[in-house]
Parts: C-alpha cells; structure tokens; sequence
C-alpha cells in the first residue's frame, strides 16, 4: 500500500516477528561490529536450551531490519531485554515498538509480568522510546562491554545505564 505524507510518498510494509537465526547474521552486520555479531551467534546457542529468546522484526523478503534479546537469568521474575537494535534508516518508524512488544509477548508467554532493560544515560531517544511505552527508571548502574572500531581494535566501553522496568 502506498499513499502521500508530508515528506513525500509513504509505503506501508507488513512486518513479521520470529526467532533470529544463525543464517540471519550476515545480514545483520548494521546492528553492530563483528565483535558484536559474534557474541549474538553466542546467544543464539543460549537460545536454543531455552535460557534466552532472540528475536527478529523482519520485511516480507525474510530480512531482519531490527533484533534483540530477552534474557531470562539476569533478574528473578522478569526477562531482561537486551542488544535491541533497528536497522538504523528504519529508526522512527515503529520498529522498535513492534520489536519489544513481541518481546514482552514472550515474557508474558514464560509466566513472568516484568521486563526490565538498561539503557545508556547518553542515549535519550532510546529511554524516551521506552517511556512512551510505559517503562520506569528505578535505578542506574555502570556497565561495560567489549568494544570493536572501525579500524578493528578493541576497546573497553564503559557507560551509566538507567535501569528501567514495566510491569506486564
């Protein structure tokens, strides 16, 4: 379906959301460095004993255009999302929304009523995303991570993280 908005031609895609798949990673690479991929096919594999889900907002053609985790090990009763991402020319266009509603479908699904998620203090349109969505801060807690650059070295990045949760 087409039709005209105020910047032009707008075109309405259908969506759908399924499990992410080690075949899916190649096509994956805008959500982050290899380093990152990595640990993804690493989480695929948690995944498959149960202890994680990972999902994919996908197009019609099968591509993911946006990923991410629930882990169900982090916090007693609730499923932590985590490495959300979308496709960065598709941000703003409800992906994300799309994304973590499936992901609090499955929380729901394994008998849990939270979700909690960290976001970085530096990202606001990300917190703002999930504030519009009905999540809380409660806390704040540092947290770091491997990073890749560009050029391929590795690096230890460090942020202040918003804790943030919603009952189900």
């Amino acid at each position: 379906m087409t039709g005209t908005g105020e910047s032009g031609p707008v075109v309405t895609v259908p969506l759908t959301v399924r499990d992410l798949t080690p075949a899916d990673l190649p096509s994956c690479g805008w959500s982050g460095s290899p380093l990152h991929l990595e640990n993804v096919a690493r989480q695929l594999a948690r995944a498959r004993l149960g202890e994680v889900d990972y999902l994919a907002v996908c197009t019609p053609s099968g591509t993911p255009v946006a990923k991410g985790g629930v882990d169900y090990g982090v916090r007693a009763g609730a499923g932590t999302l985590w490495q959300l991402a979308v496709l960065p020319a598709l941000r703003s266009c409800g992906i994300g929304s799309v994304l973590i509603a499936a992901a609090e479908r499955r929380i729901l699904g394994r008998g849990l009523d939270r979700a909690e998620l960290a976001v970085e203090e530096d990202n606001p349109r990300a917190r703002a995303l999930y504030e519009r969505l009905g999540y809380t801060a409660y806390g704040r807690e540092k947290q770091s991570w491997d990073a890749q650059g560009p050029d391929g070295t590795m690096r230890r990045h460090e942020a202040w993280c918003a804790l943030m949760r919603k009952r189900l």
